[in-house]
């Protein structure tokens, strides 16, 4: 289970990263850096934190391999789309980028804990961390100010939310084939609803 939410995170960031790049109408060095920069950011730092070594993408390079074929095929599809204003592909991007920050909010959660079981509040931090810093990352190569740092639709707030979901799960022992997809769909709910309804912090 662990395996697959960390190959769908990536996967879901690395696309994320690909569509910023191409809209910013980056080559494939670009687009491939800033993918790769956005699907191992929170991961690395969350690994670096927690004194885990190797680097989870060092440990399965097959990541890293992938998402630069990914790049690379995404410079030719995208070629003719990244100068157009879409608003499909901008939903698209948008639901990605909810698939990762639930998949590895909730994976930074599992992982904490299994390191330093009881540090309930330390381990949902570091899935806020795990969820988000990719896309802070991803936005300052894109020259703005990270989303989860504006006065913007909930962001920090929804991985947040799906972290703190999944502690009770993990108290009644529940099976994470259980626990972690539910938790990681609440964050994506409610990150989804938030960008519907323009939903903000009161502060």
């Amino acid at each position: 289970m662990l395996n697959l939410v960390e190959i769908l995170g990536v996967l879901a960031f690395a696309m994320t990263g690909i569509f910023e790049a191409r809209r910013l109408k980056m080559d494939f060095i670009g687009v491939s850096s800033v993918a790769m920069i956005t699907a191992f950011g929170g991961g690395t730092l969350r690994d670096l934190f927690l004194d885990r070594h190797p680097l989870f993408w060092i440990e399965r390079w097959p990541f890293a391999a992938a998402i630069f074929a990914l790049s690379l095929v995404s410079v030719l599809v995208l070629k003719q789309q990244r100068s157009r204003k879409n608003r499909a592909l901008l939903l698209v991007v948008t639901v990605f980028d909810a698939l990762g920050l639930g998949l590895f909010s909730v994976l930074g959660v599992v992982i904490t804990l299994q390191i330093y079981p009881g540090l309930y509040f330390i381990a949902v931090m570091m899935g806020v961390m795990t969820g988000c810093f990719g896309g802070v990352l991803r936005d300052i190569v894109g020259n703005k100010v990270p989303t989860v740092f504006q006065k913007s639709q909930l962001y920090a707030t929804c991985s947040f939310a799906g972290c703190v979901v999944f502690l009770p799960f993990h108290w009644l022992g529940l099976p994470e084939a259980v626990s972690i997809p539910v938790s990681a769909a609440v964050t994506f709910a409610v990150r989804m609803l938030a960008v519907k309804y323009d939903i903000h912090l009161p502060l």
